[in-house]
C-alpha cells in the first residue's frame, strides 16, 4: 500500500486537523473530538447536523458553513461515528429553533444518529430528522436495510441547509428536506476499487476490463460484474436506472456528476456530456449541473449521476447562497 499518510492511527485526527487549518473562516473543530462545526455559530436558525465514516471527503465536513450544514460527524474511514459524538455535535449546534439530522440510509448510521436524537430529545431539545435512500440499484445491501443513501444526500444538504438559513421552522425544514429525498435518484458504476488504510489492501478485486456497476460508496458491491464499456453506454445504463425509477419526463432538474475520489474531471465531463444530451432527448430540463467530486471513496475509480426532480422551491433554494469550503453558490 502506498499513501500520503503518517501513521494509519492517526489518519482521521490529522485530516481534520488539515481541514480545519485549511478553513478557519468557514470551520472549528470541537476539542478532544472529530466534530466539526461552524467557525460563528448561527443562532435563530434551525441547526443541521449530518455525518458518516470518513474517507468520502469533501463529504461531511466540506458542507459546513453558510447555507449548508452547521455541524459534520465524521467517524473512522467507512465507519459510522459514534451516538456520543453526534449527541456532542447536536450539543453544540443546537439552537430554539431545533436541529434536523440529515442521515444517509446505512444501518450504523441510522442507528447511532438515532441514539443521539433520543439523547438530545430527553435534554429537552426539538429533533427532527430524515433518511437519504437515493441509490437505485440494489434494495438491500451488506451495509443497509433498504436502498443506500449516496451523493444525493449532497443535495438534501444544500436545498434544506438554505431553508434553515432563511429562518423557516424545523418542520418547515424537515417537509423540504424530505421532499429532496423523495425526488432524488442515484447509482454509480467503478472500474477500480479503494484501499482503506487500516487494511492495506483493495476492498475487491476487478480484472483490467472489468467493472462493477451499481458499486456503493465503501466499495460494497453492485447489481453485477461486467465488461467495461465505451461511457456512452454505462451512462445510458445508468440513467436507464435512473429514470424508470421515477418520472422525470417534462419535468426540471438538478444533475450530479459525482467523482468517487479517482475519476479525472476530464473524463466526468466527458460523462456529463452524455447525459446532457440523453435528458434533452427525453424532455428533462437541467436547471443546475454540479460536476466534481462531492461524496468520494477514498481513491476509486469510478462515479455516480443523480438527478434532482425539482418544484419552484426547491429550485430556489438550490439557488440560494452558500459558502463553504466544498461548495459555494452566490445566490
Amino acid at each position: 500500500m502506498k499513501k500520503f499518510i503518517n501513521s494509519v492511527e492517526n489518519v482521521e485526527e490529522e485530516m481534520v486537523q488539515g481541514l480545519v487549518k485549511a478553513y478557519p473562516q468557514y470551520l472549528r473543530k470541537l476539542e478532544d473530538s472529530h466534530v466539526i462545526v461552524r467557525a460563528k455559530k448561527k443562532e435563530g436558525k434551525v441547526a443541521l447536523v449530518s455525518g458518516g465514516g470518513s474517507r468520502h471527503e469533501p463529504a461531511h465536513a466540506g458542507f459546513v458553513g453558510e447555507g449548508m450544514l452547521d455541524a459534520a460527524v465524521p467517524g473512522a474511514v467507512y465507519t459510522s461515528p459514534t451516538p456520543d459524538a453526534v449527541y456532542e455535535a447536536i450539543e453544540e449546534v443546537k439552537t430554539d429553533e431545533g436541529v434536523l439530522l440529515v442521515i444517509k440510509n446505512y444501518t450504523g448510521d441510522v442507528m447511532n444518529f438515532e441514539m443521539a436524537r433520543e439523547m438530545a430529545e430527553g435534554e429537552g431539545v426539538k429533533m427532527a430528522q430524515v433518511v437519504v435512500a437515493d441509490d437505485v440499484a440494489v434494495e438491500d445491501s451488506t451495509w443497509t436495510v433498504g436502498r443506500r443513501g449516496i451523493a444525493g444526500t449532497i443535495f438534501v444538504h444544500k436545498i434544506a441547509g438554505a431553508k434553515a438559513e432563511q429562518g423557516a421552522d424545523l418542520e418547515e425544514v424537515r417537509c423540504v428536506a424530505q421532499r429532496v429525498c423523495d425526488n432524488v435518484r442515484s447509482m454509480g458504476v467503478a472500474i477500480e476499487p479503494c484501499i482503506v488504510p487500516a487494511n492495506g489492501k483493495p476492498g475487491f478485486e476487478l480484472a483490467e476490463d472489468e467493472m462493477e456497476v451499481g458499486i456503493g460508496i465503501h466499495g460494497e458491491p453492485g447489481t453485477h460484474r461486467e465488461k467495461i464499456r465505451p461511457v456512452n453506454e454505462i451512462v445510458d445504463h445508468l440513467l436507464e436506472k435512473i429514470l424508470a425509477d421515477l418520472p422525470y419526463e417534462g419535468s426540471e432538474v438538478a444533475v450530479m456528476v459525482n467523482g468517487s475520489g479517482g475519476t479525472p474531471l476530464m473524463e466526468l465531463l466527458i460523462i456529463n456530456n452524455h447525459v446532457a444530451d440523453v435528458l434533452a432527448e427525453k424532455d428533462i430540463r437541467i436547471a443546475k449541473t454540479f460536476v466534481g467530486n462531492y461524496m468520494t471513496s477514498i481513491e476509486m475509480a469510478g462515479f455516480s449521476l443523480s438527478l434532482l426532480k425539482l418544484d419552484d422551491e426547491m429550485k430556489a433554494l438550490l439557488n440560494a447562497r452558500a459558502e463553504t469550503p466544498a461548495l459555494t453558490v452566490i445566490g
